[in-house]
């Protein structure tokens, strides 16, 4: 039976996770238009993303001149909650960083929009929120990231009887860095992580473990599994996104060469499962043999610091987020070192000024509170 072409809205189109999902869509051009292509300020590929895909709408930032020649292409600029409103769009891929994608999350979900969520921030930050929202409107949040959409593909075809979920992390680029040497380290090898390609915030997240911290945060709210039953144990290979271990013992994993376009393609065609020559299958003997190691509390302090603020609830996960990605561009541009990271984050959150019950708004003004405590502590 044929498929119905899905429409989608892109937000975060020239990023990572943006670029990959146009090539999911690049693969299968009978399944999918292109209704909306939304970037920060890539303009340049964003303008030749809109050649390929002639989305109707567009938004970006930059000045009237630096869009002139996109805007020729035929496209109507817009913001993106517009966008995600447009009754052409059927799905929103969310694969922003940071919480530029939260408004336009919540319009989409209103307007009974599927949701791809591959901006964790969206879920740490407004977890409780958006699930609820969600359900209001019975309208389904999609994981886009490889270990919750691990998780997802576990669960699938379960009733509810999970004892546990075990999220693997590949333990980032500084996995054997002796722990007397990682105050030294620097941006460039933080950047360099050993199994995927993805961009700068999520890589160095992923060398501090925050990353795995959010993604204990996701896993919470996405799958209703307390905090207790989540756990975190490294595997360096990458190839087992997450497991489930349920009532009677039996653990089911996910597993997959580590590459993204695999878990955004199930979200894109779910409930379909389709082939894509170009996505690398599982070769057990290839692949050898698959390891776990146990987690090093004294090597990733970030995550027990991430997890700790997050499950206060209200406006502390949100202001965790926003300390983090000030926290992480510091460490980029070397007004801080790798070490300090955490204790900025810290030191920042020192005088937050928590709300139990948070608006959407209250939510991005704790987040931008943060990014200013941190800046200021910086230097900034």
């Amino acid at each position: 039976m044929k498929r119905a072409t899905k429409g989608l809205a892109v937000l975060g189109s020239t990023g990572s996770i943006g670029t990959q999902t146009l090539e999911i869509v690049r693969a299968f051009p009978n399944d999918f238009r292109i209704v909306g292509l939304a970037a920060h300020r890539s303009l340049g590929l964003l303008e030749s993303q809109v050649r390929e895909f002639s989305p109707s709408l567009v938004s970006c930032q930059g000045t009237r001149e630096e869009k002139a020649h996109l805007l020729s292409n035929g496209c109507e600029e817009c913001d993106m909650t517009t966008m995600v409103r447009d009754p052409n769009v059927d799905m929103v891929v969310t694969a922003t960083v940071g919480d530029v994608a939260l408004g336009p999350t919540f319009a989409a979900i209103e307007e009974g929009k599927t949701v791809a969520v591959a901006n964790k921030e969206t879920v740490v930050m407004a977890g409780e929120m958006v699930t609820a929202h969600a359900r209001l409107h019975d309208v389904p949040l999609l994981p886009l990231d490889s270990e919750p959409n691990a998780i997802w593909q576990c669960l699938r075809g379960e009733d509810k009887e999970v004892s546990r979920l075990i999220i693997t992390a590949s333990g980032g680029a500084f996995r054997k860095k002796p722990l007397n040497e990682l105050a030294k380290v620097t941006a460039d090898q933080a950047l360099n992580h050993p199994t995927w390609k993805m961009g700068a915030k999520i890589t160095v997240d992923s060398a501090t473990m925050i990353n795995k911290a959010f993604e204990v945060i996701e896993a919470h709210w996405l799958f209703e599994v307390p905090w207790e039953n989540i756990e975190v144990v490294i595997h360096p290979q990458s190839v087992i996104h997450s497991m489930v271990e349920f009532v009677d013992g039996s653990v089911k994993a996910q597993l997959s060469p580590p590459d993204m376009r695999l878990p955004i393609q199930y979200a894109l065609f779910y409930p379909d499962r389709v082939y894509n020559e170009s996505i690398r299958k599982f070769d057990p003997v290839a692949t050898g043999a698959l390891t776990f190691e146990p987690w090093e509390e004294e090597r990733y302090p970030c995550f027990d610091l991430a997890l700790s603020i997050a499950k206060r609830g209200g406006t502390w996960p949100a202001a965790l987020c926003g300390a983090d990605e000030a926290a992480v561009e510091g460490f980029l541009a070397g007004h801080i070192g790798f070490l300090e990271i955490g204790p900025v984050i810290q030191d920042a959150l020192a005088e937050h000024q928590n709300i139990e019950e948070p608006s959407l708004e209250d939510a991005i003004s704790a987040a931008n509170w943060a990014r200013e405590q941190v800046s200021a502590l910086m230097g900034g």
